[in-house]
C-alpha cells in the first residue's frame, strides 16, 4: 500500500538509508567481534563521567547503541544504574532486544534512564526520537546522550567537494550532515525535555594519509549512507585530487593529516514539579555579597553591556547572547580552535573541551 504522504511520518524529510546503516554497522561489530571502535572507546568514559555527577541511583535504565551490551558492560556504573537493559540498533547478538531509534518500543513512563551513545546522528526525524525518549521516561527521568556535531569530518567534506566541483560530473554529497551544537538544546527543549545541558568534545585524530581515514569509517560501518548519495564509484582521479587537496590544506609539519570529530553531549530531564525553577526577578532575600564577605560592584547599564555582545541569536522565540572578550582577534581565536581537536595512538590524539558562556533573555520576536 503506498504511504500517505498527508500524514506527519511522510513530511519527514528521508536523509539517511536506514537499512544501509544497519546493516553497516551490524558488519563492522561483527568484524571486530563487538569491541567498541576508537570513537565508542573516547566517548564511553565521557558519558560515564558526567553520569558520575549526578547522585541518584536510577533503577529502571536503558542504553541505546551499536553494540549495546558491550557498550554498556564497558560504561559500568552499577551504582547509578544498575543492570541496564541493552537495545541494541544493529543485529548484533547478545543485546536483550534490537530496536530502531526512529520507533522506540519502550511504554510511555516505563523508564527513569536513557543512554545513547553515538546512534542519533543517522536519525531521519531527530525532533520525533527525542520526543519519543521524553515520553518513555517517567517524570524526573534522565536522557543523556552523545552524538557527533557539524564540524565531524569538516576536512573530509571539504576536501571531496572541491576535488568532484572540478569534474565534469559535478560534486555529490560524500559525507553526512551533522547537528550544529547551537541548535542541540533548542532541539531538546522541542521535544519537551527541562534542565537541557549541552557540551562538546573535539576529538583530532592523526593519519599517515587521506586513504587511512577513509579506510577507517569503513571498517567501522561509518561509509556514507545518505540517501541522495550517487550510486557510481568515485573516479579514481578524483578521489587522487581530494587526496592532495586534503593534505595540502590539513597536514601537519610531519605529515600526517588531520581528521575532526565533535562529539556533542545532551542531557535532559523529562519534566517533573519537583524540579527547580527560576525565581522572579528582585525577590531574592539575602545579598550574594554578603554570603560571600566581599564588596558588591554594580554592572555596567545594558546600553553600554550590548556593545560587548559578539553574536545573538534567536531560537524558538529565545534569545542567546555571547559575550565576547573585548579586544579579541575573531580570526586568531578561529586559527587556535581549529589547531586544536583530539584520535588512535596516544601520540596523535588531541581533544579540544569545546564551552560556551550563554546569556539566556527570555521574550518573544
Amino acid at each position: 500500500m503506498a504511504a500517505d504522504r498527508s500524514s506527519p511520518a511522510s513530511l519527514t524529510p528521508v536523509v539517511f538509508d536506514r537499512a544501509l546503516v544497519r546493516a553497516r554497522r551490524t558488519a563492522a561489530l561483527a568484524r571486530s567481534g563487538g569491541a567498541a571502535d576508537f570513537l565508542s572507546a573516547a566517548v564511553i568514559p565521557e558519558l560515564a563521567d558526567r553520569l558520575s555527577l549526578i547522585t541518584r541511583r536510577f533503577s529502571a535504565s536503558v542504553v541505546l547503541a551499536a553494540g549495546a551490551r558491550q557498550f554498556a558492560t564497558a560504561l559500568g556504573m552499577p551504582e547509578r544504574i544498575g543492570l541496564p537493559l541493552a537495545a541494541d540498533v544493529t543485529d548484533h547478538p547478545g543485546a536483550d532486544l534490537v530496536c530502531d531509534e526512529e520507533a522506540l518500543p519502550f511504554a510511555q513512563g516505563s523508564l527513569d534512564c536513557i543512554i545513547s551513545g553515538l546512534t542519533l546522528h543517522w536519525v531521519n526525524d531527530l525532533p520525533g526520537a527525542l520526543i519519543q525518549m521524553r515520553r518513555a521516561l517517567r517524570p524526573d527521568g534522565l536522557l543523556l546522550a552523545a552524538m557527533f556535531g557539524g564540524d565531524t569530518l569538516s576536512e573530509l567534506r571539504t576536501s571531496l567537494l572541491l576535488a568532484e566541483a572540478q569534474s565534469s560530473s559535478g560534486a555529490s554529497p560524500r559525507v553526512s550532515p551533522f547537528l550544529d551544537i547551537r541548535d542541540a538544546g533548542a532541539l531538546l527543549q522541542r521535544a519537551g525535555f527541562a534542565l537541557p545541558v549541552v557540551d562538546a568534545d573535539r576529538l583530532t585524530v592523526r593519519y599517515a594519509d587521506p586513504l587511512t581515514l577513509m579506510r577507517d569509517l569503513k571498517a567501522m560501518g561509518a561509509g556514507n549512507a545518505l540517501v541522495s548519495r550517487s550510486r557510481r564509484p568515485l573516479r579514481r582521479s578524483v578521489l587522487m585530487d581530494a587526496c592532495e587537496a586534503y593534505v595540502q590544506q590539513f597536514s601537519d609539519p610531519d605529515g600526517r593529516v588531520r581528521a575532526t570529530f565533535q562529539i556533542i553531549y545532551l542531557i535532559g530531564w523529562a519534566p517533573h514539579e519537583n524540579q527547580q525553577k527560576p525565581l522572579r526577578p528582585g525577590s531574592a532575600k539575602a545579598r550574594l555579597a554578603d554570603a560571600l564577605n566581599t564588596v558588591e560592584h554594580k554592572l555596567p547599564r545594558w546600553s553600554e553591556r550590548i556593545a560587548q555582545v559578539r553574536d545573538q541569536r534567536q531560537v524558538g522565540g529565545r534569545h542567546r547572547i555571547i559575550p565576547q572578550i573585548e579586544g579579541l582577534d575573531p580570526s586568531k581565536f578561529l586559527a587556535f580552535a581549529r589547531s586544536h581537536g583530539a584520535g588512535p595512538a596516544a601520540a596523535d590524539i588531541k581533544r579540544h573541551q569545546q564551552v560556551e558562556m550563554l546569556v539566556s533573555v527570555a521574550g518573544e520576536g
